[in-house]
């Protein structure tokens, strides 16, 4: 299941502490929005290919990582586009892609459950404010899960429409991808309420 997201190796940054790892992501996404230079934002891009060549995770990774984002990409950089001009739209896009590869590489080296280990721990402070660190790390765990398992939901959604010969609108995509996510949703519920 979370086979789509997680890639063993023994790559630097396989064995780089996931502590680490999610640190330099919060950093260089920080900078990256911080820094309003569009060549300082493009230069972002330089660090995300270099995180898959250094996580030996191979070119077809990057090509698929990149193929996979760039919808998201060109839908906000489209709307950026429209809403603040396309100097603002390139700036941000380059941050948007260059976040969202390191963030790819990041989850691709790191064990799920190593990183559902460290948000319990950054968050064990806030436990002085009412906040469950084992909650925190169980709902982290969840929602890294169910990404691989809802984009196969997508997938058999959209080859039964396809072989129904339906037409491959968002719509006709979105509707049942939503109720059968609640309904996982629901039965992930009954099953947590039912271990406690």
């Amino acid at each position: 299941m979370i086979a789509d997201l997680y890639r063993p190796g023994g790559s630097v940054l396989h064995r780089m502490p996931a502590g680490a790892k999610l640190l330099a992501l919060a950093a260089l996404g920080t900078m990256l929005f911080v820094l309003p230079n569009i060549w300082l934002s493009l230069s972002g891009l330089g660090p995300a290919l270099a995180s898959i060549a250094l996580a030996r995770l191979g070119w077809a990774f990057a090509l698929r990582s990149v193929k996979s984002i760039l919808p998201v990409v060109i839908l906000v950089g489209g709307f950026q586009t429209w809403a603040a001009g396309w100097h603002e739209a390139a700036v941000f896009s380059a941050r948007l892609a260059a976040l969202l590869l390191i963030a790819g590489t990041v989850t691709a080296t790191t064990r799920p459950s190593d990183m559902a280990d460290t948000i319990t721990t950054l968050v064990t402070p806030l436990r002085v404010f009412g906040v469950d660190p084992a909650r925190v790390g169980l709902a982290f765990g969840l929602a890294i899960r169910f990404v691989p398992v809802l984009a196969s939901v997508a997938a058999d959604i959209r080859e039964a429409q396809s072989a129904r010969g339906l037409d491959r609108s968002i719509f006709a995509l979105a509707v049942p991808l939503v109720v059968r996510t609640l309904k996982m949703a629901d039965e992930v519920a009954e099953a947590i309420d039912a271990r406690s």
